[in-house]
C-alpha cells in the first residue's frame, strides 16, 4: 500500500499528464507528409563521447547539460574515469575526446595517428580536506607538516607539531585516517608533483605520478570517492579537486605557500597560483609550486585531449561548437562550481587550437 507521501507525487503527475493531454495539438507531420526541404533542415542529430579526469567532471557536465539545452541535437556524455583511463582510452580510440589534468606525453601523442590536441578548457587547485568534529576550515599545515601526514609519520590531530600552528583549535586525540586515490589520477599527479617539489623524502621514497605507492592510507576511485570518504569519517583526511570540497562543503586546510603564508584554496587564490604559470604554443605547462603572495601552492589547467581528425565531418563540427561556447559563454559558470575562469590570452590561445578540429 502507497503511503501518503507517495501519492502526491503520483497524483500530481497524473494530473499534469492529464492537463497535457487535454491540451489543443497542433496537428503533427508524419515522416511522410515532411518535404524534402523540410527534412533537410533538420540538424543533425550528434552524440559525442568522452572520458576521463574527474577533476573537472562538474563542470564538464554542466557545461554539456547547458549546451544540450541550447543545442539539442547535440548530446554529450562525459564520464569521471581518471586522467590516466582517459589518456589510455584516447590512444585506444574508444571515445570521441578525453580529459587528463597533466598532459599527455609525446611518446603518447605519437601513439594516435590521427593526432591529438590537448586544450586546457579550465583550471583549479588541489585542496586537502578533514573532517573534525567542531573545527572548520583553517587548520594551519606547514610546507614540513602535510608532506609527512601522507607519508603516514604524524598519526594523531593533536601531535605536537599540528597543534603549536593552530594553538586556538581544540585538536582531538583521534587518528588521522588517510585517504588516497587508488586509480590513475591526474589529481594525484599534481599532488604528488607538488609533495615531491617541496620534500625531498617525499620525492625520495614515493616520487609523483598518475598511480603511486602510498606509504599509508586508504584507496578510494575519483575525487568524488575520497571526498566522500572524508564526509562519512571522523578523523579522515584526503586531497580533492577544490570544486568538490566547495559543492560538499568539507573542511579544508590552509597550506603554507613560498612566501610564508597560510592560503586556503579558494578561485582568488588558485587564480594567483596560476599568475605564474605562462601556456607555451603546446599548450602544456604545469608549476609544482608557485611563488607570489596570495599563491595557493597547488594548482593546475585541465586538459580536454580532442582529435585533430574525425571521420564524421558532424562529430567536427559540434566539438567545435561545443568547445567554442565553453571558452567564451561556459567559462561564466566555472567560478560557481569551484573552477577558474581561464585568462583572455589562454583562451584566445585555446580558441586558435580548436580551429584545427577537422575530418
Amino acid at each position: 500500500m502507497l503511503r501518503v507521501r507517495e501519492v502526491r507525487p503520483l497524483l500530481a503527475i497524473t494530473l499534469a499528464l492529464g492537463a497535457i493531454a487535454c491540451q489543443p495539438q497542433a496537428p503533427q507531420q508524419s515522416a511522410s507528409q515532411m518535404s524534402d526541404s523540410d527534412a533537410a533542415s533538420q540538424p543533425t542529430q550528434v552524440f559525442l563521447n568522452g572520458a576521463g579526469a574527474s577533476f573537472p567532471a562538474l563542470l564538464y557536465q554542466r557545461w554539456f547539460q547547458e549546451f544540450n539545452r541550447q543545442h539539442p541535437h547535440i548530446q554529450i556524455d562525459f564520464q569521471p574515469i581518471g586522467s590516466g583511463a582517459g589518456i589510455q582510452q584516447v590512444i585506444a580510440e574508444t571515445v570521441d575526446f578525453g580529459a587528463s589534468d597533466i598532459a599527455m606525453t609525446d611518446d603518447d601523442m605519437a601513439q594516435v595517428d590521427r593526432g591529438v590536441l590537448l586544450l586546457p578548457m579550465t583550471a583549479g587547485s588541489v585542496a586537502i580536506v578533514y573532517n573534525l568534529p567542531g573545527i572548520e576550515s583553517g587548520i594551519k599545515l606547514s610546507r614540513e607538516i602535510y608532506p609527512k601526514l601522507f607519508l603516514g609519520e604524524i598519526t594523531r590531530w593533536n601531535d605536537p607539531a599540528i597543534a603549536s600552528l593552530n594553538p586556538d583549535l581544540d585538536l582531538p586525540n583521534l587518528p588521522i585516517a588517510l585517504v588516497h586515490r587508488s586509480d590513475g589520477s591526474g589529481t594525484t599527479a599534481v599532488f604528488t608533483s607538488h609533495l615531491s617539489e617541496i620534500s625531498s623524502d617525499w620525492r625520495d621514497r614515493v616520487g609523483s605520478s598518475l598511480n603511486v605507492q602510498w606509504p599509508a592510507g586508504v584507496g578510494i576511485k575519483s575525487n568524488a570517492g575520497v571526498s566522500a570518504q572524508v564526509q562519512q569519517a571522523e578523523g579522515a583526511l584526503g586531497y580533492v579537486e577544490y570544486s568538490y570540497a566547495q559543492q560538499l562543503g568539507l573542511s579544508v586546510a590552509a597550506l603554507e605557500n613560498q612566501a610564508g603564508e597560510y592560503v586556503l584554496p579558494d578561485i582568488d587564490s588558485a587564480a594567483q597560483g596560476l599568475n605564474a604559470i605562462a601556456l607555451p604554443d603546446d599548450l602544456r605547462a604545469f608549476i609544482p609550486d608557485p611563488d607570489g603572495e596570495g599563491a595557493y601552492p597547488i594548482v593546475t589547467y585541465s586538459w580536454l585531449l580532442a582529435y585533430r581528425t574525425y571521420d564524421d565531418p558532424a562529430e567536427a563540427e559540434a566539438l567545435r561548437q561545443v568547445l567554442q561556447w565553453a571558452l567564451a559563454e561556459g567559462q561564466a559558470i566555472s567560478p560557481e562550481l569551484g573552477y577558474v575562469p581561464l585568462a583572455p590570452d589562454a583562451i584566445d590561445a585555446v580558441t586558435a587550437a580548436v580551429a584545427q578540429i577537422g575530418t
